[in-house]
């Protein structure tokens, strides 16, 4: 069979996302493996070109993994034929602008998400992208989790009857910086660079709900800053204007009701970082990054309420697991293969920019809610405009 080799651009590759996910845990694991097979048995293989401010830093970079490529001239790298897909992992705030210089130069597109700022411009990507017949895709790294894969296929094998309810648990405590540095980046607690829970979560519970259960119809949210002041990487002390928490409950359709409560500001008492429970009227399941148990209807335990008497049920030995019968790989990297395959075998890719307005429509729809007090119906939207 024939091989071929893909240049793929990599703007803001040595961010944290963009370093840990999209390059080492992706580019150069696909690279290691010897590329990408196609369906035909044809193997690509990948040639990354990084991309950033500071030559010093991509210099290193590209000495630490063997990469020949480097440059801070995004420019030029779009004008090079040399690379077919441009993948993005700047910070928000710059995104969007980048994405229209990659759309101009007929790149085909691969970026994380929130696609822009707003909704407003997150729509203009996507309808500047169908114009310029480029191929386009927005990460949906939650769908290829192992617990969520399990989960998914529980929901199609009809495992939970009719499905009623979702409760979903996401985040830890951020340290805010003074006596112990913080996990993540200032930035993300302020709006005026993009910051917030709301618009980092709500877009992934966007594609986690519709891809596994149905469209959201409709939000009610509380968008809160619980922490008001943090210190930075150079520890000076700044007011956090971002929401660090965010309390909501989503309408699906079908009836199902989503509760997902989203936060910086919590200590964690789960099995794991985010955690979700499906109730069914024959199963229910809990699941999280990579476990899954299950409590079919039959097994179900008889609870009484009594608050004299000491319950005897211990409820979490009535759960089965669910067994890991096939392998799952990093789900940036699986990703990654699949968009590949979408550049250059025109296979199937349905998360692309249009999916990418979506969450941002669920993100500002949210927030709209929390100011507002008021639950906000959702309409359905194309790269045409949207209809309710």
């Amino acid at each position: 069979m024939s091989e071929s080799t893909i240049g793929i651009i990599m703007n803001g590759a040595s961010g944290r996302m963009g370093y840990r996910q999209h390059l080492v845990r992706s580019i150069l694991a696909i690279r290691e493996q010897g590329g990408v097979e196609l369906a035909d048995g044809r193997r690509v293989h990948v040639r990354p070109l990084l991309v950033g401010r500071s030559e010093d830093k991509l210099a290193e970079l590209a000495k630490r993994h063997d990469i020949p490529d480097y440059t801070t001239d995004l420019d030029g790298a779009l004008a090079d034929p040399t690379w077919q897909i441009y993948g993005d992992f700047l910070v928000t705030k710059a995104r969007a602008a980048a994405i229209k210089k990659a759309i101009a130069a007929g790149k085909a597109i691969y970026t994380e998400k929130p696609t822009a700022e707003n909704y407003d411009d997150a729509l203009e990507l996507a309808r500047l992208a169908s114009e310029a017949g480029v191929k386009n895709g927005v990460v949906h790294d939650k769908l290829y989790l192992p617990g969520l894969q399990k989960l998914k296929r529980l929901v199609d094998s009809g495992f939970f009857g009719q499905i009623l309810s979702v409760r979903g648990e996401f985040g830890y405590w951020v340290f805010e910086g003074d006596w112990h540095p913080a996990q993540r980046p200032s930035w993300n607690y302020r709006a005026e660079d993009g910051g917030g829970i709301t618009v980092d979560m709500f877009p992934h519970w966007s594609y986690v709900l519709e891809n596994i259960f149905g469209r959201v119809e409709s939000v009610y949210a509380r968008a809160v800053t619980h922490i008001q002041a943090r210190v930075d990487e150079e520890g000076r002390p700044y007011p956090a204007t971002a929401d660090d928490a965010a309390y909501a409950i989503f309408e699906l359709e079908g009836g199902i009701v989503a509760q997902l409560n989203s936060s910086w500001a919590v200590r964690v008492n789960r099995d794991e970082l985010v955690e979700f429970q499906v109730d069914g009227t024959h199963g229910s399941a809990v699941v999280g990054l990579f476990g899954c148990k299950i409590q079919p209807r039959n097994a179900t335990p008889k609870p009484v309420w009594n608050p004299d008497l000491v319950d005897e049920i211990d409820y979490a030995s009535t759960w089965l697991d669910v067994p890991t019968n096939e392998v799952f790989e990093n789900g940036f990297k699986t990703q990654w293969e699949d968009f590949i395959r979408h550049v250059v075998d025109d296979a199937p890719h349905h998360y692309d920019f249009l999916a990418g307005a979506r969450g941002m429509l669920l993100a500002e729809k949210g927030l709209e809610s929390s100011r507002s007090g008021r639950r906000i119906d959702l309409p359905i939207i194309s790269v045409s405009g949207a209809r309710v």
